[in-house]
This record gives structure tokens, sequence and C-alpha cells, in this order.
């Protein structure tokens, strides 16, 4: 940080609070904030005009400079939208201007990416592999869908996740779903059926994908949308279960 010169800029998220211990041990570059949350006094805003962060417009200091339209969902991606704009600004982009192009960006692979559709049963994949990312995931697309039932597939295969980091925040994080399922991979050491106990009787847990396929394609109904979660492939999991779908529609 210390090595920032003056003439940059810092662009900091006001909702991590442990920024501000990184920026007290020596920052000489001006700095802005930014956050979608409300409430916050931030240099960088949003004002949310659908609840799912789809559509929003940009405040400055309490001054609008453009309106985002775009297909992503989430606060977290309005977060990263304000923070690409403010970044954009002290390059000399005109707000409106980069706001205008971020209702051009189709997003990325793996990030509330739609695998498929059968028989009204949505099947999305996500990278999100750690309780923040997990809530902030589906609280978006909670706001989607409204009362629609969200089925959180999820395997805890990062390496913290694996050493049981985030554990205690987990069950929690899964709060917005309406079942839930994990896959437990063979070298996790940690009791995964215990947050599983935790979230309640709509949680499940197996250690075959195979088997997790063939359960949830049986289980799904017309109008679910089904969050699957893994920082890696999921042992194909998402077109298992989408062959399967088709196959019982086929049926």
């Amino acid at each position: 940080m210390r090595m920032i010169p003056a003439s940059g800029r810092v662009l900091c998220n006001a909702a991590e609070p442990h920024l501000d211990e990184v920026l007290e041990m020596g920052c000489w570059t001006p700095r802005e904030s930014f956050s979608a949350r409300s409430g916050m006094a931030t240099d960088w805003s949003a004002s949310l005009e659908s609840a799912d962060g789809s559509v929003f417009s940009v405040l400055f200091r309490g001054e609008t400079l453009g309106r985002v339209s775009w297909p992503l969902i989430g606060l977290h991606n309005v977060d990263n939208a304000l923070a690409a704009l403010a970044a954009a600004r002290h390059a000399g982009v005109d707000p409106a201007v980069a706001a205008a192009a971020l209702g051009e960006f189709r997003g990325v692979r793996r990030r509330m990416e739609v695998r498929g559709a059968v028989a009204g049963i949505t099947v999305y994949d996500d990278f999100a592999h750690h309780p923040t990312a997990i809530r902030s995931t589906l609280d978006g697309l909670r706001q989607r869908v409204g009362g629609a039932r969200i089925v959180a597939v999820l395997e805890p295969r990062s390496n913290t996740m694996k050493r049981g980091v985030h554990r205690g925040e987990l069950a929690a994080s899964l709060a917005q779903a309406d079942r839930v399922w994990f896959h437990r991979p063979a070298d996790l050491d940690w009791d995964l059926a215990a947050v599983a106990a935790e979230i309640g009787s709509q949680a499940g847990v197996t250690d075959d994908v195979d088997e997790l396929a063939a359960t949830l394609a049986a289980e799904l109904q017309p109008g679910d949308h089904v969050l699957i979660m893994s920082n890696g492939s999921f042992g194909g999991l998402h077109d298992k279960l989408l062959a399967a779908l088709g196959a019982r529609h086929a049926a």
C-alpha cells in the first residue's frame, strides 16, 4: 500500500473493517470508499432498483452518475461494479459511459452460470466455496426468484473448507435455501453431518455424486432452482443431473 503513488487511487470496500487495519499501517494515496450496502457513509454507493442487484443507480457522494442494468445478481456483484466504475473514473472514463458499458457485460463462467433448464427446473453453477460467497450468492438468487424453492448443493472442496476453517459459519450461510445437499469429499477430515444436523431435516449428506444426481432428479419439481456450488468440477454433477432430469421428463 505504501508503494502506490500519490497520483493513484485506493478503492476500499467500506463493509470490510479489516481493510482499515491495513490502511492504518501506512497509506499515502487518496482513497475512495464504496459499498452496495445501504446506510453506510461511502463515496460510491448504489440505489437498488431491483432487489437482486440486477438494476441500480450509481451515486458518487450523493450525486447520481449513471445506471447499470445487467444480468448479474447479488450485492457482491454490485460492489464489484462500484469498484470498477470508481477505477474507470480515475482513469478518465465518464461514469455514465462506464455504467452503460457494464450493461453489456454477460458475466463469467461459473458465477451463477445457468447450465441448463429441464421441465421448469433450472440448474446453476457457481464457484462459491466459502460462507461469505455462499450467503451472498443465495441472497441474490432469492431476491430474483422470490418464493420459488431453492435447492443448494455444496461440495466443500477448497483447502480452507477441507480443514474445517469455515464449518462454524456454514449452516447459517445456507439459510436462504429451502433444501440443502452436501457432497462429502473423500479427504474431508471433519464431521459434515453435524453441519447438516444444525440446518435440520431439509439437509442431507452423501459421498456419491451419481447417487446425488439420481436423488436430486427424483425429488426436484417444476419451478425449482438448483444452485450447485464448488471450486471444482463436482464430478460432473451438473451434466449428470441435467441428463437424469431429461430422462425423467421423457419417460
